[in-house]
């Protein structure tokens, strides 16, 4: 079929449809969905037979799909949490990259026969892993939040602020300036366009995209809302492009950072989200199509030894490094298991490269498969080098080593809440239950999808989060992990369900008390064991019950009695763990 006469709707529907099969089936065998979503690519690909989607489109979709990207990591890019874990990650992160980078770079000059230039950037993208297949492999050994997964967020943080360094520095270097002085020439004048921007997006983008998305926000409509984020996230990119001459997708990095110190950030995140996620998926489709799958034929032991490359100088490392940082040797395996593999940013790198005529498309093929194998091996290298930590960490000299004071790898910031309460929801019912807590001094935080009030109370000094509660990015952002107990004061059951649900995926111990409107509903939430599942019209009922009953002459213990067998809190009506009651 000849590529020309493809258009956009058959590129992105065969994207789309291919991905989602392909990712289908990676998870189906235990392995990332980004594996399928690039096998995905190289099926709609020039190198294979059958259907060939339209690469132009394709890159097209994908760079959309960067600057959402870089606008989400933007977005979570938080020097509280880097400050956190600064006496490891920083100094671990920037030393990884280098030692990663200069075996890269011997690996590719020596072994592979590639140039001094394209293979720093070959040596650069081996260090760099992948935020999605790295925070995926965390979350399903339950480390996302302890203590290895902190240190794991924070080393990503900088290896992103490497990343964002890089995307100016390559234009540098394919700007044709060979002469040291001509480098330096291009490099401070690409630094001299960025601060440029820097300043005018922290001088002015500090109170007008906040401002304008504050605004959207009182207007109510969720519509308007997510089209003011699409509008911040990919119109100062491009817009920035043009007047800067900045990339795209270091423009959306800088948009997102701007946000992300503002309230908003957790619901404009949350509602980005979805359409980041398409659209990230169609760029790895598009890093797929550039791969030619004869390259593991062709060279299979150039792909072998960037394999090596990326285990031994990323994994192996990292896992070195913490433990000279005093890392337990189960953390120090974790790490450097999770970062022994490549991705998006690599992908980024390679072919911002080659489009700047640094390096050959063979160079982008090697590291596109290297990564495919990195990905797919991933899960097997967990063991390995837990078993290797487990060795190296035992030894006298390592113990000892450990046993000398030293600060803590992690330390929690001082406002981090502990044992609070969520509150989803500040109507008639939220607020009661609020003032409740708050006249026992207790600690809590609100969620409340509508801004003037989440506003109010702010100015009232309540810790509140603004936004959707189904949504995990606000959600989490009110650290349901450390809470004890989350009330969830909504009128929708469907809303309720899904926030029960999601609080408990975070904290499988969190307490729960939920508001309902129907019997039904309240025995599904009985039986799925929701601490307190209330009703309105029935507490009602028990309270007339309840006043008629001692108004004509029962005794105030049997008349006790026969409330909590309505209520059915006795242990031959129902188990006292799941109580439905009124509210």
């Amino acid at each position: 079929m000849d590529v020309h006469a493809i258009g956009l709707l058959p590129t992105l529907v065969a994207g789309i449809t291919f991905a989602f099969v392909g990712g289908l089936l990676a998870r189906a065998v235990r392995l990332p969905p980004v594996l399928g979503y690039l096998v995905a690519g190289v099926m709609v690909g020039p190198f294979t037979p059958g259907f060939v989607a339209d690469q132009g489109i394709a890159t097209g979709l994908a760079e959309i799909g960067v600057a959402l990207l870089l606008f989400g990591v933007g977005l979570h890019f938080s020097f509280a949490d880097l400050l956190a874990v600064r006496k490891s990650a920083v100094p671990g992160a920037l030393i990884q990259i280098a030692v990663t980078t200069t075996i890269g770079w011997a690996v590719a000059t020596h072994l592979l026969g590639r140039p001094p230039t394209a293979a720093l950037v070959i040596g650069l993208s081996l260090a760099i892993a992948s935020t999605a297949v790295a925070t995926r492999a965390l979350e399903e050994r339950g480390e996302l939040t302890a203590t290895a997964g902190r240190i794991a967020l924070g080393w990503l943080v900088v290896q992103d602020a490497v990343v964002i360094l890089a995307l100016v520095l390559v234009p540098a270097l394919g700007s044709g300036a060979v002469t040291v002085e001509g480098f330096a020439r291009e490099i401070g004048h690409a630094l001299l366009q960025l601060a440029g921007f820097v300043a005018i997006t922290v001088l002015v983008g500090r109170w007008a995209i906040p401002g304008l998305l504050g605004y959207v926000a009182r207007l109510g409509s969720r519509e308007l809302f997510t089209l003011a984020v699409l509008v911040i996230a990919l119109g100062i990119a491009y817009g920035s492009s043009l007047l800067f001459g900045i990339s795209i997708a270091l423009a959306a990095f800088f948009a997102g950072v701007v946000l992300g110190e503002s309230d908003l950030s957790h619901h404009a995140a949350a509602e980005a989200l979805p359409m980041q996620q398409v659209f990230a998926v169609l760029f790895f489709v598009s890093a797929g199509m550039l791969f030619d799958p004869s390259t593991l034929l062709r060279m299979p032991l150039e792909v072998a030894a960037i394999v090596v490359t990326i285990v031994v100088g990323t994994g192996v490392t990292t896992l070195l490094l913490l433990l000279a940082f005093k890392a337990t040797p189960r953390t120090a395996g974790t790490v450097g298991a999770t970062f022994a593999q490549i991705g998006e940013f690599s992908f980024i790198l390679t072919d911002l490269a080659v489009r700047q005529g640094l390096m050959e498309a063979s160079g982008r093929d090697l590291v596109l498969a290297a990564a495919l194998i990195a990905i797919v091996i991933n899960p097997l290298v967990f063991p390995l080098l837990g078993r290797l930590a487990d060795r190296l960490g035992d030894r006298p000299a390592m113990v000892r080593w450990r046993e000398h004071e030293s600060a803590p790898l992690f330390k929690a910031r001082p406002a981090m809440l502990v044992e609070h309460a969520i509150l989803v929801g500040h109507g008639r019912v939220g607020s009661t239950v609020a003032d409740a807590l708050r006249r026992h001094g207790l600690e809590y935080v609100v969620i409340e999808s509508d801004r003037k009030l989440a506003e109010r109370l702010r100015d009232h000094g309540t810790h509140v989060v603004y936004g959707d509660a189904t949504r995990e990015e606000v959600l989490g952002a009110t650290l349901p992990e450390l809470a004890r107990l989350i009330v969830v004061a909504l009128p929708d059951a469907f809303q309720a369900r899904r926030v029960i649900s999601l609080a408990r995926r975070l904290n499988p111990d969190i307490e729960t008390v939920v508001r309902t409107h129907s019997e039904e509903e309240a025995l599904y939430l009985a039986e799925a064991g929701v601490g307190l599942a209330v009703m309105g019209e029935r507490e009602i009922a028990f309270g007339m019950s309840d006043f008629a009953l001692r108004r004509l002459g029962v005794p105030a213990e049997d008349a006790q009695a026969t409330m909590a067998r309505l209520r059915g809190r006795t242990v031959e009506d129902a188990p006292p763990e799941a109580p439905v009651a009124a509210a």
